[in-house]
C-alpha cells in the first residue's frame, strides 16, 4: 500500500522525485500573466495535471489511457496559454511505463505529434517566451523522442529479468523436489529392505534361541552382516549427497590405478578456485569414468592425469599407453563416454578423444598397435561474481 507522501508509484524509481523541481516552473509562467482568471485557471490545470498523473500510475486497463489523454490535453493547454512545454517530459516518462506495445505506440505518436504541433504554433504566432527558451524547448523535444523508448525498454528488461528469476526459482524447487524423491527411493530400495530383513531375522533368532541355538546364532550373524551392509550403503549415499571433490577423486583413482598395477602420474594443481562446485562435481565423475575405462579396457601400463587452468576454462587430460584405437578408425562413444558428454554439456563443458602418441618412454605409437588414448575434459570457469559458496 502506498503511503500518503508517495506521490508516484514505486515502479518509477527515484527520477520522479528529482523532477519535483519542475513543480516550481509552471507557477513562474502562470504568474507572468496579469489576468487573474488566467492565473486561477493555470493553477487549476497544474493541480489537475498532477492529479491525473497520479491516478494514471494507480489505474489499470482503459483508465490508464483515459487519464493519460487528459494529461495530453492539459499539456497542450499549458503550452498554448502559458508557453509551458515541460509537462511533456512527465508524459514522455509515463508513456514509457506502459507495458502494452500497441497502447505505447499509439500514445507515443499522439503525444509526439501534439507537442510538435503546439511548439510550432508557438513559434508561428511569435510568442516571446518560445524564442527566449528556444534551447530548452529543443532539449525538451529531444527528450520526448528518446525517453519513452528508453523507459519502455528498461521496463521490458526488468520484466524479463523478473520472469527469468521466477523461472530459476521454480527450477530450483523442482530440482530439490526431484532430489527428495530420489533420496526417498534410495532409502526405500536399500535401507528399508535391509531394515525389514534385520527385523525378520531378529524375530526368527528370538524364536530359535531355546529350540535351536545354533540356527539362532547363524541368524544373528546374518543380522550383523546385513546391518554392516546397510551402514555402508548409508555412508555411500551421504558421500554422494556431499558431492565429489576433485582432490578426493584424484586420490581414489590413483589408488585404483595402483591396485591395477598401472603407474600413475598426476601433474597440475587440484585445488580449484575459479570452477563452480557443480562443474567440479561433474569433472570428478568424468575423471572416475575415464580411469575406469583405462583399468578395464586399455591394457595400459602407465597413466598420466594433468590439470591445467587457462584463461576461460579448466582442462583435465587423461593419457594412457594402452591399445587405444586402431589407426584409421574413429573413436566410438560407448555408454560411459556418452554419459560423460551429457554431464559435461550440462555445465557447458566438452569431451575430446584422440591418440595419446609417444608421451612416455615406454609408450609405443607403432608395431603392436599400442597408440594409447588421450581424453581431454574441459569445463568453463565461473563467471565473475558467482564465486564458490562452499568451503572445504
Amino acid at each position: 500500500m502506498n503511503k500518503w507522501h508517495q506521490i508516484f508509484s514505486r515502479s518509477t524509481g527515484l527520477s520522479p522525485y528529482v523532477w519535483l523541481v519542475f513543480y516550481i516552473l509552471p507557477f513562474y509562467f502562470i504568474f507572468r500573466s496579469s489576468s487573474t482568471p488566467e492565473v486561477v485557471s493555470g493553477i487549476v490545470m497544474i493541480i489537475l495535471f498532477f492529479a491525473c498523473y497520479r491516478f494514471a500510475f494507480m489505474s489499470k486497463g482503459w483508465l490508464v489511457y483515459f487519464w493519460t489523454s487528459l494529461q495530453i490535453v492539459l499539456s497542450i493547454a499549458m503550452t498554448l496559454l502559458f508557453s509551458y512545454v515541460y509537462f511533456s517530459i512527465f508524459l514522455a516518462f509515463f508513456i514509457g511505463q506502459i507495458s502494452n506495445r500497441k497502447g505505447f505506440f499509439i500514445l507515443y505518436g499522439i503525444h509526439l505529434a501534439s507537442t510538435f504541433a503546439t511548439v510550432n504554433y508557438g513559434f508561428v504566432t511569435r510568442s516571446p517566451l518560445f524564442f527566449t527558451q528556444f534551447p530548452f524547448i529543443l532539449i525538451c523535444l529531444i527528450v520526448i523522442i528518446l525517453l519513452p523508448f528508453n523507459t519502455y525498454n528498461q521496463k521490458k528488461q526488468g520484466m524479463l529479468e523478473g520472469q527469468l528469476k521466477d523461472a530459476n526459482k521454480r527450477i530450483d524447487e523442482l530440482v530439490k523436489l526431484e532430489e527428495r524423491q530420489r533420496i526417498a527411493r534410495d532409502l526405500h530400495d536399500t535401507l528399508g529392505q535391509k531394515l525389514s530383513l534385520i527385523g525378520l531375522k531378529s524375530d526368527l533368532a528370538a524364536k530359535l534361541m531355546n529350540r535351536n541355538p545354533v540356527q539362532a546364532l547363524a541368524e544373528i550373524r546374518d543380522v550383523q552382516q546385513t546391518a554392516r551392509a546397510a551402514l555402508k550403503e548409508v555412508r555411500e549415499m551421504v558421500t554422494e549427497m556431499r558431492g565429489a571433490r576433485l582432490d578426493e577423486e584424484l586420490r581414489r583413482v590413483s589408488e585404483m590405478l595402483e591396485a591395477a598395477d598401472i603407474t600413475c602420474e598426476i601433474t597440475g594443481e587440484s585445488a580449484l578456485g575459479k570452477t563452480t562446485l557443480l562443474a567440479e562435481n561433474v569433472l570428478s565423475m568424468c575423471l572416475k569414468e575415464a580411469i575406469n575405462n583405462v583399468v578395464k579396457h586399455s591394457g595400459a601400463r602407465h597413466c598420466r592425469i594433468s590439470i591445467a587452468s587457462i584463461a576461460q576454462e579448466l582442462v583435465l587430460t587423461v593419457k594412457d599407453d594402452g591399445t587405444g584405437m586402431e589407426n584409421g578408425r574413429s573413436y566410438v562413444y560407448g555408454n560411459g563416454l556418452l554419459g560423460m558428454k551429457e554431464r559435461l554439456e550440462f555445465v557447458n563443458g566438452s569431451l575430446e578423444l584422440s591418440p595419446a602418441g609417444e608421451w612416455h618412454p615406454h609408450a609405443k605409437a607403432s608395431g603392436d598397435g599400442r597408440v594409447g588414448t588421450k581424453v581431454s575434459i574441459k569445463v568453463p570457469h565461473a563467471l565473475a561474481g558467482s564465486g564458490r559458496r562452499r568451503g572445504r
